[in-house]
């Protein structure tokens, strides 16, 4: 493909948040199952005054947050984050800013779930089977399992998985709009949509 593998295309996709010394921005690489870079989600727009208050504080979850997720052709989703006060909301659009939809945090008691909803309807949801473990299924609106994200996957090099910070992406199969473009987005940033939230979720 010109320019570079699609995010789309993959069966496989290994996300892994980069580390920082003081984690001041949200950065994420993106790499396919054999282990290469295909792309990246990157926190933009961020203000130096907000990164203080990121350093100095435990206010990041009241902070709107925005991200690009990137391929080798460049932006493929904008996300942003509303300030986040008991439930979260992540909204999704392609770069030239046409909405496609939002991620939105169906409840906060119990086994967290997303849902996936585009022109006004529910389009599939990421059901947290258990939290700490990072396992989660993705459905359709039919409640069928479309795609997994997990960090129990024996496929990959182990190399791939030296650190906690690593899950996998795991597409049953190609997706139809806007199902594909919003499980792409909810599954690169479900470990933002709720990092903040350390209450025992499981």
């Amino acid at each position: 493909m010109a320019g570079g593998p699609s995010l789309y295309d993959q069966p496989v996709l290994v996300v892994s948040q980069k580390t920082k010394l003081i984690e001041l921005t949200n950065e994420y690489a993106v790499y396919d199952g054999q282990g290469q870079q295909i792309g990246a989600v990157v926190q933009v727009g961020q203000s130096a005054g907000k990164k203080v208050v990121r350093l100095l504080s435990s206010l990041d979850q009241f902070l709107t947050h925005h991200l690009e997720v990137r391929d080798a052709r460049g932006p493929v989703l904008v996300l942003t984050r509303p300030a986040k006060f008991v439930k979260s909301r992540i909204i999704v659009q392609r770069p030239d800013g046409l909405p496609l939809g939002e991620i939105v945090q169906a409840n906060v008691f119990g086994r967290i779930r997303f849902d996936l909803i585009a022109d006004d309807r529910v389009v599939g949801s990421i059901q947290a089977e258990n939290w700490r473990a990072w396992d989660f299924a993705v459905v359709d609106a039919a409640g069928i399992e479309v795609a997994r994200i997990t960090k129990k996957w024996e496929g990959l090099a182990r190399s791939l998985f030296t650190t906690a910070d690593r899950y996998v992406v795991l597409v049953h199969y190609r997706l139809p709009e806007p199902l594909a473009s919003m499980v792409i987005a909810s599954a690169l940033t479900v470990d933002i949509a709720l990092k903040q939230d350390e209450r025992g979720l499981n």
